[in-house]
């Protein structure tokens, strides 16, 4: 992902339009699409792809390719010098959109819990909207903690298990890949508190040092 760096120009603040063409924010406006057509094919694939198998393969494949270059629009904009306002907007809510549509998708085809959905997208989007309200307020960004990263690996391995057509018919392969799916949730409840720890943790030193 992006690096969330404040500018460190001494003019006026950036238009979120500046930079809108290079090539990390070209990145991240493919993945933006193929999220969305992964959204389209998984739908119409049906319950573990048994409307149209063909269909679920593909879904599955685009959801693998837009997880694995989830880093590649953050690594061209630091080694290229080219970290835009918009690559920092767009970029998160590349990843969001990606992992929350596919919870949705498969809460929808049965294929896992709701409760386990609900869980992630209230962490997920909850400290997306803390995030920015750090952001807004100190013009700082708490840096992603290591359990963290670690929930994004084991999200994206877990439901990438989940999008590929053998769970109904391998015994092994659905507890497998639901128990790599609930080590994820942990680690996210997990990382979840960690973030508030830090922000309201922060808070409460920064209130002592002013008293």
């Amino acid at each position: 992902m992006q690096e969330h760096a404040e500018s460190t120009t001494s003019g006026g603040k950036h238009s979120l339009l500046d930079g809108w063409n290079s090539p990390p924010n070209l990145v991240t406006y493919t993945r933006i699409l193929l999220v969305i057509v992964f959204i389209i094919l998984d739908i119409m694939a049906g319950d573990w792809g048994q409307a149209d198998m063909g269909l679920r393969w593909t879904a599955a494949v685009l959801f693998i390719i837009a997880a694995s270059t989830d880093k590649l629009d953050g690594w061209m904009a630091r080694r290229y010098n080219q970290v835009t306002e918009l690559g920092k907007l767009m970029d998160p809510i590349a990843d969001k959109l990606l992992v929350c549509s596919a919870l949705i998708i498969a809460a929808l085809h049965h294929e896992i819990w709701w409760w386990v959905t609900i869980l992630f997208l209230v962490r997920e989007i909850g400290i997306t909207l803390l995030r920015v309200m750090v952001v807004n307020k100190r013009g700082t960004v708490i840096a992603a903690s290591n359990s963290g990263k670690y929930k994004t690996l084991f999200q994206c391995l877990g439901l990438g298990m989940l999008m590929v057509p053998l769970g109904s018919s391998w015994s092994w392969y659905l507890p497998i890949t639901r128990a790599v799916i609930i080590l994820a949730l942990v680690l996210c409840l997990y990382s979840g508190g960690e973030y508030l720890a830090g922000v309201y943790g922060s808070g409460s030193r920064a209130a002592s040092s002013r008293s």
